[in-house]
């Protein structure tokens, strides 16, 4: 009998994790109400991407699987389909004939058949679901959530959610059943990370500021914007990534005005500055960075001008972050500070200064990262603490120009300050400009080189 591919297990999660994760979460339900958490049934993309919430509570990579936590039996049941020893793992995922395989991985009670999850159904009262979208890399809760409302209101679709589609499903064959949603829940225990999550967000900071740092080298007048993502996604692929957490943004020129630019398709062009938001997807966890340099390795004095005043504010609130502060006692602090750094700060043109102003009314500290680049767990309703996670984002718009500047960094709340995983990207002027006078460390497909007929490679 073939075994499952050891590739369906996860293997920088221990199942002792996983099992005081469940744990927790029956904790939190309470007693003598059960747990049913659908794994994603179909590819997204080129390759199967895990349901985020899914995959932290069961750790594991196979299509059309279930999870049932029992609140009364305190057990964990996994349902997956049948899988054909014979055939190559890559049809089915991992099967019941690995449950022990899939015990030992992950740490459940029990592996059944997922042709037997209607009939256990028929004895459950009450039953917590996921009723928030799915996030996979490259989305979001709050992106998904958006495009159902797309659906939704399209006259010529109309579809539901996988999610709100298989609540309506259970509950038409169980009408006596009460649903009740797990999304706060959930989120509130993502909001603090474990030692292990700790050490994938860190690989994944690395990864995001080495990315930035090779982009940075590379850059020359001519390039296409995806040349840089290009050059984002060796690195990522290369050092055991499996993808993006999300669209890359490269964005040159007013390209940048666009928040969530996606393009990347424009010429990078002399005397323009190029922003580039990118990171990897590290064992389903992500990272956030944003940086923006000159196209041609020098920064013209208004360029220098906006984004040395950005990465003032940017370090000032790095200084401010500890434990038990809370989101807006920071933000305050940082506003304070920064009143006074714009009362000496020159600015080219008036309206330079007004957008500087506006900075300091603006949100710096963005939001939680984590196992979605803006992760599902909130931490601005309380004290910052350790295992925080977050991205300190501050960004200006200038609206006159099409300019919207901004320096972004993922940092982790330690026992006493902030560990800063993207830091290695240089961040200033000076250390920017020092960097882009490196050699890359591998070369660019030469856009000149276009394929002709006849020509041999």
């Amino acid at each position: 009998m073939k075994k499952a591919d050891e590739r369906f297990f996860q293997k920088h999660l221990p199942a002792e994790e996983l099992v005081v994760r469940r744990e927790r979460l029956l904790d939190e339900v309470g007693p003598d109400v059960h747990v049913l958490l659908r794994g994603a049934s179909e590819e997204h993309g080129p390759r199967f991407l895990q349901s985020k919430t899914f995959y932290y509570f069961a750790g594991i990579e196979t299509p059309g699987a279930f999870l049932m936590l029992s609140g009364g039996e305190r057990k964990s049941t996994l349902y997956v389909q049948q899988r054909d020893p014979e055939k190559h793992p890559d049809d089915t995922g991992v099967g019941v004939v690995d449950a022990a395989e899939i015990k030992a991985a992950i740490g459940v009670d029990e592996v059944r058949d997922v042709a037997l999850l209607a009939d256990d159904l028929g004895a459950i009262k009450t039953l917590y679901v996921q009723d928030a979208e799915d996030e996979f890399a490259c989305q979001t809760r709050f992106v998904g959530a958006a495009k159902a409302q797309q659906r939704a209101e399209n006259p010529w679709d109309g579809r539901p959610s996988a999610n709100q589609a298989f609540i309506s499903l259970v509950t038409s064959r169980n009408p006596d059943i009460e649903i009740k949603g797990l999304t706060p829940i959930v989120a509130e225990m993502r909001r603090v990370k474990t030692g292990s999550e700790i050490e994938m967000l860190r690989r994944a900071g690395y990864l995001s500021a080495l990315a930035t740092t090779e982009a940075m080298r590379m850059t020359k007048p001519g390039l296409v914007e995806r040349q840089l993502a290009a050059v984002a996604s060796y690195i990522y692929y290369t050092h055991g990534a499996t993808g993006e957490a999300y669209s890359q943004i490269i964005a040159a020129g007013n390209n940048m005005q666009f928040g969530h630019y996606w393009r990347n398709d424009a010429i990078l062009a002399d005397g323009d500055i190029v922003l580039m938001d990118s990171a990897p997807d590290y064992a389903q966890y992500a990272s956030d960075i944003g940086r923006i340099w000159p196209v041609n390795g020098t920064y013209e004095p208004w360029q220098r001008e906006l984004y040395s005043y950005i990465t003032t504010y940017h370090k000032t609130l790095l200084g401010l972050l500890k434990p038990g502060v809370t989101k807006d006692g920071v933000q305050q602090e940082a506003a304070r500070i920064m009143a006074g750094v714009l009362e000496k700060t020159t600015f080219s043109k008036e309206v330079y200064r007004v957008a500087a102003e506006r900075v300091l009314q603006s949100n710096p500290l963005s939001h939680p990262v984590g196992l979605a680049v803006h992760d599902g767990s909130p931490y601005k309703h309380k004290p910052l603490e350790p295992g925080v996670v977050l991205s300190v984002d501050p960004m200006m718009t200038v609206a006159e120009e099409e300019l919207y500047i901004r320096s972004e960094d993922t940092v982790l709340i330690t026992d006493d300050g902030v560990e800063n995983f993207t830091e290695s990207a240089p961040l200033e002027c000076d250390e920017i400009e020092a960097t882009m006078k490196e050699a890359g460390r591998f070369p660019l497909y030469d856009t000149a080189l276009a394929w002709e007929p006849g020509r041999k490679m």
